[in-house]
């Protein structure tokens, strides 16, 4: 997969740009605050509709405008499409090949990004809450499936946690009620739980593999999915399900006297395990750097391997981030293989002999201009 071409309008600093782009290696150069992060949260965006940076799209388009358009042209191995989505005051647009999609839901998936940026480093070490809005994210791009579960869970538990401040306040007392909101929201969680038990283990199986190399086989990676859905019931949406239920059920009383759901696929976590020990709480900084890096790394085999397709890498000043061993393998590990963005404030200290040819834009006051 890769962008043969973006254009703009209106967003963030950039009033205008039509560019194309190499299928290897782009170099995003320029000094700080001149647009570099805006370009590559402008990929994310027309990838996922929704920025990495910020939870107001309003934000996205230009001071003073209405309104912001990002478009670009997509290719896969056998197809190609026109994506475009409008940011406005009222909301998103989203067209595939000139035809508006009902739902946004029906607009994800047909462009696949990971993007690394220096606080992913932070990924290993970060709150748990950090982990699971990475994992929902990108298993999000890989399958339609999930991401439905997810967003029906997620409105699901919004609806449950209403009423069980209802309760809480004595405002409502209908129990029946609430374990039809419990059993509903079970459903959904239960997907979730089972596709992340799977995804994870194949992610881990990858990552193991990418750590190995870059630590020489000095260390060993594993994954821990951490979820109050026992181990045993996860093999299953069924046997999950029925583990949730029973869960919603212990927790009701304090639910209750809480207001909020206290068990579900919400609450996950995964730990990373190095040489038998958690990286974030005994780990080194060049161990959870090194664990950080291979995770990245393994979500885009994970990705070819659930989609057919390598995602488009885009690197956010992430280079200067690494020493040079770990800068060596990444670059190694995407050479003639994904297309990348990168962004920096100089190629010097980059080992810039392991990147072939690569082509350079000059990032200046939102314009842009090949070197």
């Amino acid at each position: 997969m890769r962008l043969d071409h973006l254009t703009l309008k209106q967003y963030r600093n950039y009033s205008a740009v039509d560019v194309d782009f190499s299928p290897q290696i782009n170099v995003l150069m320029g000094a700080n605050a001149q647009g570099k992060t805006n370009l590559l949260e402008a990929m994310y965006v027309l990838a996922l509709a929704r920025s990495h940076r910020t939870n107001n799209d309003r934000e996205l388009i230009q001071f003073g405008e209405q309104f912001a358009r990002i478009a670009g042209h997509v290719s896969r191995e056998t197809t190609s499409n026109d994506l475009e989505l409008i940011i406005s005051t009222q909301g998103k647009r989203a067209r595939i090949d000139r035809i508006e999609q009902p739902k946004l839901s029906q607009y994800l998936g047909r462009f696949n990004v990971v993007l690394f940026a220096p606080e992913d480093l932070a990924l290993v070490k970060g709150s748990p809450a950090t982990r699971r809005r990475f994992i929902d994210m990108e298993f999000g791009q890989m399958s339609a499936k999930y991401l439905f579960a997810l967003s029906s869970y997620r409105t699901m538990l919004k609806q449950r946690n209403a009423y069980l401040k209802q309760l809480k306040f004595h405002q409502a007392n209908d129990q029946v009620y609430l374990e039809v909101l419990g059993d509903q929201l079970a459903g959904f969680g239960a997907e979730i739980v089972v596709a992340r038990t799977s995804l994870l283990q194949q992610m881990a199986t990858f990552a193991a593999t990418i750590h190995g190399g870059i630590t020489k086989g000095r260390e060993q990676l594993t994954f821990a999915y951490q979820s109050q859905v026992p181990e045993e019931a996860r093999q299953s949406v069924e046997t999950a399900q029925a583990a949730l239920q029973t869960l919603f059920k212990q927790h009701t009383a304090r639910e209750i006297e809480q207001g909020t759901t206290l068990v579900g696929p919400h609450r996950d976590d995964v730990a990373f395990i190095v040489n038998d020990k958690n990286v974030a709480n005994y780990g080194s900084q060049g161990q959870q750097r090194t664990t950080a890096l291979a995770v990245k790394l393994a979500e885009i085999d994970l990705m070819k391997a659930q989609t057919g397709e390598y995602p488009v890498l885009l690197l956010d000043d992430v280079l200067s981030e690494l020493d040079d061993a770990r800068q060596t393998h990444l670059l190694k590990a995407i050479q003639n293989k994904v297309q990348t963005f990168l962004t920096t404030t100089s190629l010097d200290g980059i080992a810039r002999e392991l990147i072939d040819a690569p082509t350079v834009f000059h990032v200046d006051h939102g314009t842009l201009s090949t070197q």
